[in-house]
């Protein structure tokens, strides 16, 4: 039965997960035939080894397509059932129509509403607290949030100091009401900053440039430029407050936290959070040797990784930070 607007509901949770990276492989050692680079200077620098590659004929639905059936299995929600389709990218197939509108005809998902989410690596939490606000309001029951990106479309393959960090791939869960006695989402929090947004950016592309002129092209303005030296900073600094003022806002100290899943850009920022956290590097999960940075696909495919193995188990308390372009940033907190 449709749901009645703003019949109210309980908090969310997430009844299922999914993921799905391309099988190319893309290694520090190919890398090597291309740029004037090393293995070892790549590793020691970002603590990627190596980063997936979506063939030529794929788009940001069609990575979304399996990780979400993946998703909708594992929580037993058929796609006719899903209410809400939130997909966020910063690559989508095109501009209109979304890559939403494209996975919900893909997956069969007809009363779904859909729509795109740009806030670039903060992505996935960014769904998550849009999400679990369509069911608290009462307008949505299931919702599929899934995060996609295919970096390597927008990399500047002549940068030695930028292209080394991205990969490509996708990450679902399926969010519902809570249930009695679920914890589900127990808090989230975001944040942006336009004024620094020049740090991070894809000039071509949008209204600001367009169309792509022969010499923006040779430019690079549709590729991804990024401040290296001070997105680190700031991205230590932001991230490391939002999970502090996530712990403080539920009165919990670090060692309540079972798991804590970073936003995988750099191996260099994730233990640099850690230690302003003090948190122990056995509780942080990282999948940035084997992926790279896949934007907001990053912590739903970690996520889905440690569920499926069986490392995350119900119950366990598993924080969740972001930042990225724009400038966002943010943090989940979910008891599994």
């Amino acid at each position: 039965m449709p749901l009645e607007f703003g019949a109210k509901m309980t908090h969310s949770v997430i009844s299922g997960s999914g993921s799905y990276v391309p099988e190319k492989v893309l290694s520090n050692k190919d890398l090597e035939k291309m740029l004037d680079t090393t293995d070892e200077w790549i590793f020691n620098r970002t603590g990627i080894r190596e980063r997936r590659v979506a063939s030529q004929d794929m788009a940001a639905s069609d990575l979304a397509i399996p990780a979400s059936k993946n998703a909708l299995e594992v929580a037993g929600v058929e796609s006719k059932d899903i209410d809400l389709i939130i997909l966020t990218t910063l690559t989508p197939d095109s501009m209109c129509p979304s890559a939403a509108c494209r996975l919900q005809a893909q997956i069969g998902a007809s009363r779904a509403m859909a729509f795109d989410l740009n806030a670039a690596c903060s992505g996935f939490v960014y769904g998550l607290q849009t999400a679990d606000a369509y069911i608290r309001s009462g307008i949505a029951k299931n919702i599929l949030v899934v995060s996609v990106d295919i970096m390597t479309r927008v990399t500047n393959w002549t940068d030695r100091a930028s292209c080394i960090l991205w990969g490509d791939g996708a990450g679902a869960v399926v969010m519902a009401p809570a249930e009695k006695g679920q914890a589900g989402l127990i808090y989230s929090r975001l944040y942006s900053d336009g004024i620094d947004g020049e740090h991070i950016v894809i000039v071509g592309g949008g209204s600001r440039l367009s169309p792509i002129s022969p010499d923006d092209a040779k430019s690079n303005a549709h590729t991804l430029k990024m401040k290296g030296q001070e997105t680190f900073k700031m991205a230590v600094r932001h991230l490391s407050d939002v999970c502090t003022e996530m712990l403080e806002k539920n009165q919990m100290a670090v060692d309540d936290i079972d798991f804590f899943i970073p936003h995988q850009a750099n191996i260099r920022i994730i233990e640099a959070v850690a230690k302003r956290l003090n948190l122990p590097m056995d509780k942080v999960i990282v999948t940035v040797e084997k992926y790279g940075n896949m934007s907001s696909a990053t912590i739903p495919v970690a996520l889905d990784e440690w569920v499926r193995e069986g490392k995350i188990q119900r119950g366990d308390k598993v924080l969740m930070a972001a930042f990225g372009g724009g400038l966002t940033w943010g943090a989940a907190l979910v008891e599994w």
